[in-house]
């Protein structure tokens, strides 16, 4: 019969169909299974114990629907006494979207081969979302637990549904995280937020984290070892600040990671020392997190920021065309009522009074009635019939006027004189002054081009390497204030330094109009401009300017990527700033023996080589302290010596040693013994030795204490020079019966309250490249000023206000002496 075999077929599988489809109740996991079985459904939250083998493993599934719009992460623990890494329990979790597994112990590498073993181990999984067009998802964890041990090991596996898996915004989440058991949670963008800053707070710095902010992918990267290779992250000891576009996330969501190191170092902190090879480590690297998200600034918070700070420094460029404007006026009315100058019937004009904007190159630069010029030079007092030659430096060389064949102009007598006046001082031809001082402008200007560009493209390509490495520790910023423009991850404190740049070239412009009315003066014959006053030279003056928007330049360029391989940049140019304040306020009464600008220049760059090489070696290495301390003491003795001398204390290289130190005694026994302990130039000698006992001081400082911060240290000991000899400056100018205007008054007034302020401001150190990035972060602070600058944004705006007003109070000093005869202004 041909039904036969068919009916024989159907009642052998009849009960093998009737069983499958009979119900099934959950079956508990036996504590060995064979693998070739398949796996029964498991539950949630219900820890399961087991041993496994080389011949035995255990397959446990787990079974939840996933509805649209919400979000299901699991989080598997497994724990093993098991402490052979030999061995070890061996954990595959199989999803819809990929596989993730480990091993218990969980092993970490440390420092110079160390291994740290952690046998609490719990991962959270890769969740997936129902969307509104798949409708609910049947969501399948398997998980598998195997071990090569050909005696067993035990394990317990607990696996549970994450409940505050999503992070809020403007809501604080507290959890707790260890090397072995890192913790990530999902952030979605409101549709209104456009920038979101992750803070991250802890109250102990130890143990050292990383915090991570990574695209929805799977896997996520949540091991010491791996959390570095997706998105941005940075390390942690107390805080920690992310800030982030939503423009930057196609899927306008992301995880945010938290990974324990297992050692410290990479926060600054010691690392462990184990006692045996391999240590097992549970629960002494936990850490206690909070996480808050909030949303940033808007764009229209950052726009009104930036203008406001513009127009406050539109207001000095204002302040200056008034000024300008009624300056003209008075000009013209004085010109139209015949006032300004007369005829004096020899073709001079004789004016009646001084120029009160300031003069600089005279024409006639020093000269003093009655004394002899040298060739090429033909001027005379305004009433003497004498021709008054053109201004023009064309074959003028110094060296023709250094030697005077009038012994009462030789410059050993007179520079030695005990009671100096200016005309002792300012003999040579105003040409060769005006050309000697212009170097000082061409000069910067030279150095500051080939300064800025290649620092200008390193701080690009640090830029790009963060922005691609996704690498947060390569750059010093204060996170908790970093405004993201572009490509540039902290625009406000770079935008900040706009103020360098624009009083800079602000103090060029007042610099300029002052040149331009002396130079119509001595068009003019105006015997004021040319015999009057102190000598002007607005070589320096350009130079101080150049190097107030160069040190705004730089100090963008710093702020691109702050960090300990580019700090020199902008300090660089504190140092230039710092000397050349002083070589002008020297300059303005020593006009004929200032330093030239080459050699001005080539002592900057060796400060600059001392503090870097402090930096590099400056922290603990005694013997740079001994060396610099005393390069620090010969040099400052060098300088006084040259000083109190006026630059003719010579030593001839031709005389033997003893006949060095013969002239050295006969120096000192002539000028102090001899004269009974009074030396012949007291007023220099009291300046010399305060000045020598604030740089020994500063030697003895550097020598005991050894301050980290050596480029701080340096500049301090600039600007406490420049401080005391401003200082003695104006004592001396009031001892001398002389007067400070109104305008050099105010200023004078004006720096002391900015320099005051902004020292507040800059001590406050929102991050410090000092320290490890971790230890940074510390520091780190809010945004103070229209919610758009920080600290040391406010440092910015007010130090450059501060030496604006500075250089205007060298630049307006000796206004008074503008009626003053040269001959009868003294020297100190």
């Amino acid at each position: 019969m041909r039904g036969c075999p068919r009916i024989a077929l159907l009642c052998a599988l009849l009960p093998w169909l009737l069983h499958a489809a009979a119900p099934r109740r959950p079956a508990q996991p036996l504590p060995s299974r064979n693998p070739r079985d398949p796996a029964s459904g498991s539950d949630f939250d219900r820890v399961y114990s087991g041993v496994v083998s080389l011949t035995t493993e255990n397959t446990y599934s787990f079974n939840y629907t996933s509805q649209p719009g919400q979000v299901n992460a699991v989080r598997v623990y497994v724990n093993s006494s098991s402490e052979n890494l030999d061995y070890p329990v061996l954990v595959v979790v199989r999803q819809q979207k990929g596989v993730l597994s480990w091993q218990v112990p969980l092993l970490f590498q440390g420092l110079y081969q160390r291994s740290y073993n952690y046998q609490e181990v719990s991962r959270t999984l890769c969740p997936s979302e129902a969307t509104n067009e798949t409708g609910p998802l049947e969501q399948l964890v398997i998980v598998d637990v195997t071990s090569m041990a050909p005696l067993g090991a035990q394990y317990k596996l607990l696996v549970t549904k994450i409940t505050h898996f999503q992070l809020q915004t403007n809501v604080a989440f507290h959890f707790t995280a260890s090397p072995s058991q890192p913790q990530y949670f999902l952030y979605k963008f409101p549709d209104d937020v456009d920038s979101v800053i992750i803070k991250v707070r802890s109250e102990m710095a130890y143990p050292c984290s990383v915090v991570s902010v990574q695209n929805i992918t799977c896997p996520v990267h949540d091991l010491d070892h791996n959390v570095e290779f997706n998105g941005v992250y940075q390390s942690m000891t107390k805080k920690a600040a992310i800030t982030l576009q939503k423009k930057d996330f196609p899927s306008k969501q992301f995880f945010v990671v938290f990974v324990i190191k297992p050692e410290d170092y990479a926060c600054g902190g010691s690392f462990f020392i184990q006692e045996k090879e391999n240590q097992t480590w549970n629960l002494h690297r936990t850490k206690n997190l909070k996480v808050t998200i909030v949303p940033s600034t808007k764009g229209s918070v950052d726009v009104n920021s930036i203008l406001i700070s513009l127009f406050i420094f539109f207001f000095f460029y204002f302040g200056f065309l008034l000024i300008v404007l009624v300056h003209c006026i008075r000009f013209k009315r004085k010109s139209i009522d015949g006032s300004f100058g007369s005829s004096d019937g020899s073709g001079n004009t004789a004016v009646s009074h001084p120029i009160a904007a300031g003069t600089p190159e005279g024409s006639n630069y020093g000269a003093i009635e009655g004394s002899s010029s040298s060739p090429g030079r033909q001027m005379s007092s305004p009433n003497s019939g004498q021709t008054f030659q053109s201004d023009t430096d064309s074959s003028v060389e110094e060296s023709d006027f250094d030697t005077l064949p009038d012994i009462e102009s030789d410059k050993n007598i007179i520079r030695t004189k005990v009671f100096l006046f200016l005309s002792d001082l300012s003999r040579k031809d105003r040409r060769i002054i005006s050309k000697k001082y212009k170097i000082y402008f061409w000069n910067i200007v030279t150095i500051a081009v080939f300064y800025a560009l290649p620092v200008i493209q390193l701080v690009i390509t640090y830029q790009i390497v963060a922005n691609t490495t996704g690498n947060q520790d390569i750059c010093y910023y204060n996170f908790l204030c970093a405004h993201p423009l572009g490509v540039l991850s902290a625009f406000n404190n770079i935008f900040s330094n706009l103020g360098y740049v624009l009083l800079g070239f602000l103090f060029l412009l007042i610099v300029l109009h002052r040149d331009i009315l002396h130079h119509r003066a001595l068009e003019a014959k105006d015997s004021f401009a040319m015999e009057y006053g102190i000598p002007k030279h607005f070589g320096v003056f350009y130079a101080m300017g150049i190097a107030l928007i160069m040190e705004g330049v730089l100090s963008a360029c710093y702020h691109v990527c702050p960090n300990y391989s580019n700090f020199q940049f902008d300090t660089s140019f504190m140092y230039m700033i710092a000397g050349l304040c002083m070589l002008k306020l020297y300059q303005t009464r020593h006009p004929d023996i200032n330093a030239s600008a080459y050699a001005a220049y080539a002592s900057f760059a060796a400060v600059i080589t001392l503090t870097v090489l402090g930096v590099v070696f400056g922290k603990n290495d005694v013997w740079f302290w001994v060396i610099f301390s005393v390069i620090h003491v010969l040099a400052s003795l060098a300088l006084s010596t040259q000083i109190y001398y006026m630059g003719r204390f010579k030593i001839d290289v031709s005389d033997s040693d003893l006949g060095i130190f013969r002239r050295a005694s006969m120096v000192f026994y002539t000028d102090f013994i001899q004269q009974c302990g009074r030396p012949l130039y007291m007023d220099r000698m009291v300046l010399l030795i305060l000045g020598n006992l604030f740089n020994g001081s500063f030697a003895l400082y550097g020598l005991i204490y050894r301050p980290r911060d050596f480029a701080s240290y340096m500049l301090g000991i600039f600007i406490c020079n420049l401080l005391l000899y401003l200082a003695f400056y104006i004592i001396m100018k009031l001892r001398s019966s002389e007067k400070l205007l109104l305008t050099p008054l105010l200023c004078i007034v004006a720096t002391v309250v900015m320099w005051a302020t902004s020292l507040y401001f800059f001590f406050q150190k929102p991050s410090s490249w000092e320290d490890t990035p971790a230890e940074s972060r510390e520091r780190n602070r809010e945004c103070i000023l229209l919610d758009f600058f920080d600290d040391h944004d406010i440092w910015h705006f007010l130090s450059a206000t501060a030496l604006f007003f500075s250089f205007l109070v060298l630049l307006t000093l000796d206004d008074d002496l503008d009626v003053v005869h040269r001959d009868q202004i003294p020297v100190f």
